[in-house]
């Protein structure tokens, strides 16, 4: 779908901050607020738009950490389907935040959240690896999360250090 400069701007705006209001954005691209509601009104009819989201550091909401997973697969793709079908069988476990195509020595990026490393653990030894095209899995548990999707998480201490200079 090709999109207008207007339509461009309006989605970097909206992925920065979809909380901003239409008022807002209609002033920022030089629009009146009409047509901005019809501009995005389009995008999520075409599904450009797919979803509003909010970012949450859980880390600091005590008794919600959880454990996050990233989960490297292996799969041998059917013929005429390819990667699509064992895609949708892995993404429509609960557990499943995210699934990518990946280039590489693995098929399939999986991102798994539970509330324990054991829970994880049971996804994907009694769930993942018994589907019929998985070939193998390799878990990374992560840690940390330091910044995901632009929205940096955990900022340190600013340097206090004298900038000394010739």
């Amino acid at each position: 779908m090709f999109l207008e400069e207007k339509e461009l701007e309006i989605l970097e705006i909206l992925e920065k901050n979809s909380r901003i209001s239409i008022d807002s954005i209609a002033k920022m691209v030089d629009l009146n607020v009409e047509q901005t509601e019809e501009i995005v009104k389009k995008l999520e009819k075409e599904k450009v738009i797919v979803q509003y989201s909010t970012d949450i550091n859980w880390r600091r909401v005590d008794g919600h950490e959880g454990v996050t997973a990233m989960i490297d697969v292996k799969v041998a793709p059917k013929r005429g389907v390819g990667f699509d079908e064992i895609a949708e069988r892995i993404y429509r476990f609960p557990e499943v935040k995210s699934v990518y195509l990946m280039s590489g020595a693995y098929d399939l990026s999986v991102i798994v959240q539970g509330h324990s490393m054991s829970e994880v653990a049971y996804f994907v030894s009694e769930k993942l690896s018994t589907l019929d095209s998985v070939l193998s899995t390799t878990t990374h548990f992560i840690l940390k999360k330091y910044k995901h999707d632009g929205t940096i998480y955990e900022q340190g201490d600013e340097d206090r250090r004298i900038v000394v200079s010739p």
